[in-house]
């Protein structure tokens, strides 16, 4: 067996049974689909178990609840597939998703991950995207191989644009960090890609919904480092990276220390800001610590806000 996708569930009802037919239609057939019930107190895990009636490749596993990161890590504990591809409950596969990764597999045989391009959907229960764009014949793809580097220049992937090579989650499990609510998907994403290159499909083939209530994850609290951020840093300081991917590592922390510089000054907290400005030294000569070094020195807090405003609602429409 190919795949093995593997989808958490958490309250999901009004979202879940588009997210596996979108998965049930899919061209490539080589897959199985094992749904990890969280605990859910809905009723969506009677809306997998009537799908599995007529399907036998959906497996429904229950759990108590114990959040996202031991449901995906029970899921690939549960894995018979080569690979093992992550598909949160309310987002959505284009038809010919598996079938390009099976061909950015084919084309680098010696990665342990890859990835497709996606796209945001506001949260809506009636909401489908369909029509989906034709797909191309022959997709355009890359190889990631300095993943903070590629992230620094925009999202290229996310959660349910993932798939892993089994072998590489067994043996790193537990794959997920159990009880961080920020960042427990992209401390795996990093520590995979200093091991491996990521074979990258730039074409869109996942739909992302945003703001959906009741997820399983949550936004980071504000101007706090998100522990996966801290673990980069050290291994990338300690030697435990490859040597040539510490520089970018520590470059990507910076970046992130950056942020949190911003976010201070548009809270107000001038102090703070420089502060976090002086951790993020790592990255200052970049054009954007400067710029931010700028911004706490001689703009007022109002001015920084509107900046940061302008610049998310561009960013946005991007």
């Amino acid at each position: 067996m190919q795949f093995s996708v593997v989808t958490p569930l958490y309250n999901k009802s009004p979202y879940i049974e588009g997210t596996l037919l979108s998965v049930l239609r899919q061209s490539c057939r080589n897959f199985e689909l094992i749904v990890i019930d969280d605990g859910s107190t809905d009723n969506g895990p009677q809306i997998v178990e009537e799908l599995a009636r007529n399907d036998p490749r959906i497996r429904l596993v229950r759990q108590s609840n114990a959040g996202v990161s031991a449901a995906r890590n029970r899921g690939i504990a549960e894995a018979i597939g080569e690979w093992v591809a992550f598909l949160d409950a309310d987002d959505w596969w284009h038809p010919g998703y598996l079938e390009t990764q099976q061909r950015a597999i084919e084309a680098y045989p010696q990665v342990d991950m890859v990835a497709t391009m996606l796209r945001k959907i506001p949260d809506a229960t009636d909401w489908s995207p369909w029509p989906w764009p034709e797909m191309s014949a022959q997709p355009v793809m890359d190889l990631i191989e300095d993943l903070p580097a590629r992230w620094m220049q925009g999202i290229p992937f996310f959660t349910s644009s993932v798939a892993v090579r089994r072998s590489r989650l067994v043996n790193m499990q537990p794959c997920f960090k159990v009880g961080e609510l920020h960042g427990e998907d992209l401390d795996l994403w990093f520590r995979v890609a200093e091991a491996s290159a990521i074979a990258h499909s730039q074409s869109v083939l996942v739909a992302y919904r945003t703001a959906a209530g009741g997820s399983l994850t949550s936004q980071h609290a504000a101007l706090v480092l998100a522990p996966f951020l801290l673990r980069m840093q050290d291994r990338a300081r300690s030697g435990l990276m490859p040597s040539n991917k510490q520089r970018s590592a520590l470059h990507f922390v910076a970046q992130q220390k950056v942020t949190l510089a911003r976010q201070a000054l548009v809270m107000g907290r001038r102090q703070e800001g420089l502060r976090w400005l002086w951790r993020a030294r790592h990255a200052v000569r970049s054009k954007r610590w400067l710029m931010s070094l700028a911004m706490a020195v001689a703009l007022p807090g109002g001015v920084v806000q509107r900046w940061e405003q302008w610049r998310n609602a561009r960013t946005a429409t991007d």
